[in-house]
Formats: structure tokens, C-alpha cells, sequence
């Protein structure tokens, strides 16, 4: 798929650092601010690449890989490959066809696509020209009346799961795109939403917005309950980090937990991803499927995702990369490239299927601390 005459992929595209590169040059400044941006001092983006970083693989040789699968069951459907597309707001920012041409990218690669509330096609559209499977990520609205038209539209439409991000009441601090002065352009907008009452500030001078107006509505861990209630469809909470609220989230009814610090991009100094996953892991104990969201970069970081507990891994700024560099073929090729890339650290570490990779394919940090290694 690369280097040919008439591939839109650059020839020197075979990993999802190198669409990062060519999308970075690409990219105007204050969308790459956005893209790229990070919480504050940006420390928690920093450190869900070093917790990958830093965790060591065991390779094992030998192993019967004759009937090697990377299929699975997650919530009754047949996952093909566990690395799933995040729902990423605003992708007509790199691509004019936006989310419709990740979802296009993500068909062919026979990927499942989280959809988001902030995307700029409709969602109908998209379900339309999909042919993956869909889940719909919720930003729940002001009113309950507005959240719940929401999903009576993606149930209709054939999302097969509804994903609600918890993490971001507000935004966090942006100091990137503050810096580079971004603002959406006026052909990206949320029309899944458009004329929905929105949070807006109610402070005076010298008074902060956050406690003054910006966070009306806010959703609680009733609203969850209430969800729960209205929808038949599998529901995760996105944006779990603490095993305190992973516990609450079983109680409330909740299908499924994806681990995310929304990519180090909301409240920064909160824990790498995996990090959290593994303290999640613990408290949790299978009882619901765990998903990692943040940091995911190649194939091996998904494996030590599920190592440490995950059923699968979101991949979200690699997706806005390849969009911006390739359109729907660069997607198709990221999700290809990752899924060999993992396909390649189950071999090579002994494991035929995903129910084989647990914490012995992870080298002990015992075995690291005494050691002569740097690092």
C-alpha cells in the first residue's frame, strides 16, 4: 500500500510515528496545536509513551502458532483484531470528508469505529457508509430530553454499543492551542448537536467561568443510573482512572470501562493510562470488559495493554495523522500496519491466541531492578 504511483501514502510511511511526522508538516500550526495539544505541562501525554516505554516484553520461541487468532467476543460481536478506533472530535480539522473517510479506512481494515458526539457528518451519514461495526461515543447534553435523542438516533441508525466520556465536564488547560490561537474554522462544525443548548459562562469580572455557568448540567452518577435505564444498548464509561469509580461504574450497571486520561489532554499529572489500567485491572477482576484508551503508538503496546488486563486498545491522534497525511487509505494502512505489528509480538512472545497473553508475557520489574540495565 505504500510508495506506489498512485498511493497517497508516503512511501516512507511503515509505522504510525512516520504518519505522525508527515501529518506535523503538513498540518496549519494551530490545528497541529489542537491535534497534538496536551494538558497544561503535558506530563501525563509524556508519561502514557513511557509507561510503554519502560515495560519490557518476555519473548518466547517454540510455540505452536499454527492455529494463531486474534479474534475475539466483545459484548456478544466478533472483534477482529483488538485495536479499535477512538472517537476523536472535529476530523474534517485534517481531512474535508472527515469522519466518513476514517470510517471508510476503517472498514476496509475491518476495524470497529467509536463515533463521536463531535463529529462533523451526521451520524446517520456515517452508519450509512460504514461497513464496520459502530459504537457511539455520548457527550451527555444539558437536558436528559436532549441526551436521550442522542441515543434513540444512534440505536436507530445501528451503533451497537453507546461509550459516554466522563472525564471532560470542561476542557482542560490548553496552553498549545491558547498559544497557537486556535479556533474551529467555520466548515468544522458538531452537527450532531447544532442548536442544542450549551454550557455557557455566567462570570462577572474577575470571577472564573468553571464554577459559573460552564459546569450547569454536568452529568452525575445518577444520570448514569437513568442511562442505564433508557438504552438496551452495551454502555461503557470512558475516562476511568481511579478503581474507586471503576467499582461505582459496575454498581451503576455499566457494560464496560475504557481506561483513559482522554490522552493527557484534560487534567494533566493524572497517571499513564496503563499505569491506571493496571490499578483498574486489580480492583475489577473481569467482572466487565476493560478498554485502553492514550499512548498507543505500536502493536507491542497493545499486547502489554492486555497483558495487564485490557480486552482491547483505542487508537485516537494516530487515526487524525493518518488522516491528514493518507485520507481513508492512510487510515486503512495505520490499523494494518498496528494489527501485524501485534500479530508479530504474539508470535514472538508465544501466544496463539489473545486468552494466552497475560502478565508472564511482561518482564518482571524485579528482574529490571537488579539488573545492569540503564533505566
Amino acid at each position: 500500500m505504500t510508495g506506489g504511483a498512485t498511493s497517497p501514502v508516503p512511501a516512507d510511511c511503515v509505522s504510525a510515528a512516520d504518519y505522525e511526522r508527515h501529518a506535523r508538516a503538513r498540518l496549519p500550526a494551530d490545528v497541529w496545536a489542537y491535534v497534538a495539544g496536551a494538558g497544561a505541562d503535558g506530563l501525563t501525554q509524556r508519561w502514557n509513551r513511557e509507561a510503554f516505554d519502560t515495560r519490557r516484553l518476555v519473548g518466547r520461541v517454540l510455540a505452536d502458532m499454527r492455529a494463531a487468532s486474534t479474534q475475539s467476543t466483545l459484548f456478544g460481536a466478533p472483534l477482529p483484531y483488538p485495536i479499535l478506533l477512538a472517537p476523536v472530535a472535529h476530523q474534517k480539522l485534517v481531512h474535508p470528508e472527515g469522519e466518513l473517510a476514517a470510517a471508510l479506512g476503517a472498514s476496509a481494515a475491518s476495524a470497529w469505529m467509536t463515533v463521536s458526539t463531535l463529529a462533523g457528518t451526521s451520524l446517520e451519514e456515517i452508519a450509512k457508509e460504514s461497513g464496520t461495526t459502530l459504537w457511539f461515543q455520548l457527550y451527555m447534553q444539558a437536558s436528559r430530553e436532549d441526551t436521550l435523542a442522542l441515543v434513540r438516533r444512534a440505536e436507530a441508525a445501528g451503533y451497537r454499543a453507546l461509550m459516554v466520556t466522563v472525564d471532560a465536564p470542561v476542557n482542560g488547560v490548553r496552553n498549545d492551542e491558547q498559544r497557537a490561537g486556535f479556533r474551529l474554522p467555520p466548515h468544522v462544525r458538531p452537527v450532531n448537536i447544532e442548536g442544542l443548548p450549551q454550557p455557557a459562562s455566567r462570570a462577572g469580572p474577575g470571577e472564573s467561568p468553571v464554577f459559573k455557568g460552564l459546569l450547569d448540567g454536568a452529568p452525575t452518577w445518577a444520570d448514569i443510573a437513568w442511562l442505564r435505564r433508557e438504552t438496551a444498548l452495551p454502555l461503557l464509561l470512558k475516562g476511568i482512572v481511579s478503581p474507586a469509580d471503576a467499582e461505582r461504574a459496575i454498581e451503576a450497571g455499566v457494560n464496560g470501562i475504557v481506561v483513559s486520561n482522554h490522552g493527557g489532554r484534560s487534567l494533566d499529572t493524572l497517571p499513564a493510562s496503563l499505569h491506571a489500567l493496571e490499578a483498574v485491572s486489580e480492583r475489577v477482576k473481569g467482572r466487565v470488559p476493560l478498554l485502553l484508551d492514550g499512548g498507543i503508538r505500536r502493536g507491542t503496546d497493545a499486547l502489554k495493554a492486555l497483558a495487564l488486563g485490557a480486552s482491547a486498545v483505542m487508537v485516537g491522534q494516530p487515526v487524525m495523522h493518518a488522516l491528514a497525511v493518507a485520507g481513508p487509505v492512510g487510515v486503512a494502512h495505520l490499523m494494518t500496519i498496528l494489527r501485524a505489528e501485534f500479530e508479530a509480538a504474539m508470535a514472538l512472545t508465544g501466544c496463539a491466541t489473545l486468552a494466552d497473553i497475560n502478565r508472564d508475557v511482561l518482564w518482571p520489574t524485579a528482574w529490571r531492578a537488579n539488573s545492569s540495565e540503564a533505566g
